[in-house]
């Protein structure tokens, strides 16, 4: 991790614990906005106006929230507007790292090796951990935001007229039920299976596999009605942001987090959401189940050997 811009330890995936032992997950850095006109977003400072070249995006397919805002770009047809690269699978001990694993690319805006290079050009006093997904502006020549429940909300409004205005994601009149599905589902599951992973006691093991599966069987009853997705007929961020953690459960989260009293396979409702969630146009690309697979079973803290099984088998659409 980075303390005061130094790079000082291997890369740890728990770097904060309760007092029960679990895993508490390390609040983002940057909060600035892209808004159309350059004024200052719900968080931050203005001047970041939406220009197309200016802003560059960095994921990691294997993480679930970086590919929020990889299906915001996507969907928002932003592609041609915001750049991309997209780190390599494996967590090295000095975290994330661009190259030539297929699927991902170098740094060619900033010629960075490891992603905390580019946290330390943005503050040189920074420290904590070096996470995805990063918004960069190539005009300042700093971090925008690595907060993806933010560049989410940027990709859908933030950009304008540079972005399909025909898709809303956060649509005003279902703003207050996505807020509140959102703030349930990440606690419980989202973020649920990372407490699960990571917990450091049985205690605030059991306590966070309790609360996954609480939510799932809630969910699975939810979409179990005939809907097509939480709210309803039509798809908004909330989706987004269940899905990215759907589509990896059977992969990693079942096995490697212990989360392993149901897989997603056995939640027909769920499944069949899931399903049509990939089928809509542009997000299947959004998806590399080698990268996830590769990535989550590089973290040495849960499996020192390095090796990636096999399976599970799974749908034909993610095979």
């Amino acid at each position: 991790m980075l303390v005061n811009g130094k790079w000082v330890a291997d890369w740890q995936p728990v770097q904060a614990k309760d007092e029960k032992g679990g895993f508490v997950r390390q609040t983002s850095s940057f909060r600035n906005w892209v808004t159309p006109d350059g004024s200052a977003g719900p968080t931050g400072e203005g001047g970041f106006e939406a220009e197309a070249g200016r802003y560059h995006l960095y994921v990691a397919l294997i993480c679930p929230w970086a590919s929020r805002t990889l299906i915001g770009r996507k969907l928002k047809k932003l592609e041609k507007v915001i750049s991309l690269s997209v780190v390599e699978p494996a967590l090295t001990d000095q975290g994330w790292r661009f190259g030539d694993y297929p699927g991902a690319n170098r740094d060619e805006v900033n010629g960075a090796t490891y992603m905390h290079e580019l946290y330390t050009r943005a503050d040189p006093e920074i420290s904590g951990r070096a996470t995805v997904p990063v918004l960069w502006d190539k005009k300042r020549g700093t971090i925008v935001n690595n907060e993806s429940a933010d560049i989410l909300r940027m990709m859908n409004s933030g950009f304008g007229a540079l972005a399909d205005e025909t898709v809303d994601l956060y649509p005003a009149d279902l703003r207050e039920e996505i807020d509140a599905l959102n703030a349930r589902i990440y606690p419980a599951l989202n973020n649920g299976v990372y407490r699960a992973g990571f917990a450091t006691t049985q205690e605030a093991y059991e306590e966070a596999f309790a609360g996954v599966f609480a939510m799932l069987d809630e969910l699975e009853e939810k979409l179990g009605d005939g809907r097509d997705f939480l709210s309803g007929k039509r798809f908004t961020e909330a989706d987004i942001r269940l899905f990215v953690t759907l589509v990896r459960f059977d992969a990693a989260y079942h096995g490697l987090f212990k989360c392993n009293l149901r897989r997603l396979a056995d939640y027909p409702a769920l499944s069949a959401y899931t399903a049509r969630i990939l089928a809509i146009p542009g997000i299947r690309e959004t998806v590399n189940i080698d990268h996830i697979k590769k990535g989550y079973y590089s973290v040495k803290a849960l499996n020192p050997t390095g090796i990636v099984p096999v399976g599970p088998e799974l749908p034909g659409l993610l095979a």
